[in-house]
This record gives C-alpha cells, sequence and structure tokens, in this order.
C-alpha cells in the first residue's frame, strides 16, 4: 500500500478527465450544455479508477480476480427492494465477502443533490443490512460494506449554508455548515452507526484535481484509513481460506 497515494492522485485525474470528455462529446453531440454535464454523471466511467484501486487490494491479499466483479454481476438481494445494482462486490466460495459504493458531486448545484445522496447512502446500507439479517445471503459472514464519495472542492461547497428549522431546531453541528462539512458530518455518522464499515470522502478542485490533486476531509475518512479497512478484511478472509 506505499504506492496508494499516488494511486489516487491518478484517480482524480482520470475522474476529471473524464467527466471533460464526456461532457465535450455529449455537447458536440447534442448541443446542450446541460445535457453535457448530466452524461459526466451518467457515463458511468469516471469513478473506475477508485473501483480499480479496490479491485486491486483483494488481488493482492490473495483472492483471485474472478471473484471481483465491478463490469457485470454486480446486483444483490435487497430486503425493500427485489435487487440493487453496487459498483463493486466481492463474492468469493459462495460467501458475499465485500460490497463498496462510489459516488461523485460536482457543482454548480449542491443542495438538492445533497439530499438525494443522504437518502441514498442510507437506504441502501438499510436494505443490505435488513436483508444480510434475513438470511439472503446465506452462508455468507458479514460482508465488509464501504461508501467512497468524491467531492468538488469549490467556494461554493466550502460556503456556510443557512436552514430554515420553522418548527424545531436543527442538530448543532449543522449549523452554518458548508456542504462539504455536511458530506463529512453525513459520512462520519454513518461509521459510527455502523451502516458502513469504512467511509471516505476526497475533496478536490477542478483545476488541480486534473493534475491528481485532493484533500481529505478527516484522517478518518481518508483513503488511506478506507483502504486499510478493506486490506485487513481481504487479507483476513484469505488467510482463512488457505
Amino acid at each position: 500500500m506505499k504506492d496508494l497515494e499516488e494511486q489516487v492522485a491518478e484517480a482524480i485525474k482520470l475522474f476529471w478527465l473524464t467527466r471533460d470528455r464526456q461532457s465535450q462529446a455529449q455537447g458536440e453531440k447534442s448541443g446542450r450544455k446541460d445535457a453535457g454535464l448530466r452524461a459526466a454523471v451518467t457515463g458511468g466511467k469516471h469513478l473506475d479508477g477508485f473501483t480499480q484501486i479496490c479491485r486491486d487490494l483483494f488481488i493482492k491479499a490473495g483472492l483471485p480476480e474472478a471473484h471481483v466483479f465491478w463490469q457485470n454481476r454486480k446486483e444483490l438481494p435487497g430486503f425493500y427492494r427485489a435487487e440493487k445494482n453496487w459498483d463493486l462486490l466481492v463474492v468469493a466460495d459462495g460467501s458475499l465477502l465485500a460490497v463498496i459504493e462510489f459516488k461523485a458531486q460536482v457543482g454548480p448545484s449542491f443542495g438538492n443533490n445533497f439530499n438525494n445522496r443522504t437518502e441514498e447512502a442510507v437506504g441502501n446500507a438499510t436494505d443490505l443490512w435488513a436483508a444480510y439479517r434475513e438470511g439472503a445471503f446465506r452462508p455468507s459472514a458479514r460482508p465488509w460494506l464501504g461508501y467512497v464519495f468524491i467531492l468538488e472542492d469549490s467556494a461554493k461547497s466550502r460556503s456556510p449554508v443557512s436552514v430554515k428549522q420553522p418548527h424545531f431546531a436543527v442538530f448543532p453541528e449543522f449549523q452554518n455548515a458548508s456542504y462539504a462539512k455536511r458530506y463529512e458530518i453525513l459520512l462520519t455518522k454513518l461509521l459510527r452507526e455502523r451502516l458502513y464499515d469504512g467511509a471516505c470522502l476526497l475533496l478536490t478542485t477542478r483545476a488541480a484535481g486534473k493534475d491528481g490533486q485532493f484533500r481529505s476531509s478527516s484522517e478518518e475518512l481518508s483513503f488511506q484509513t478506507f483502504a486499510a479497512g478493506l486490506n485487513a478484511h481481504a487479507i483476513a478472509f484469505a488467510q482463512m481460506k488457505k
């Protein structure tokens, strides 16, 4: 894991360059800028660098590449729905070992998208653990659930956001908290509530990100910490199967 920082930098570069290519291609095709922005999000390739890092961690830990699913066969049964298509699954010898979701958000709009991402993150985890409780992944032991989030570091994402509080006061940590801070609060609480076993929040500016620059919101939410937990889980499973 010595070169992990360099790998993350390369994944950040890929994130921004892929978004730019998708936006440009869609814009040329349709002549509509907003369609290009949607294409950059829905193209599905801008977070592949992070998927590759996680896949390689499992392989280096001793798991066969065939056990890691990140291009197809990524569906798992849910409790409140029939299935969800996750971003990366590890299924070894009939056991669900790990599940990881990769998400990102860039400006200019952060408000509505933040609420959507929050509901998505909480709902996906709640659904997965309910399905696990009911034996959907039997005979699997408790899988490792991870969440990686990339956020554009900009004036808008760093600016304090007011709250309305028409009837009751919000929790103090949300008072004047920027969207960047709100994401930090969200991911930290997801960990503390044990909805996720690992969570990572990386902030990157549009300009410097193309050179691979990024920062972590906290050590707890750094990619190093995320990868360490994932790596330990993968090695433990690989050793158990020897």
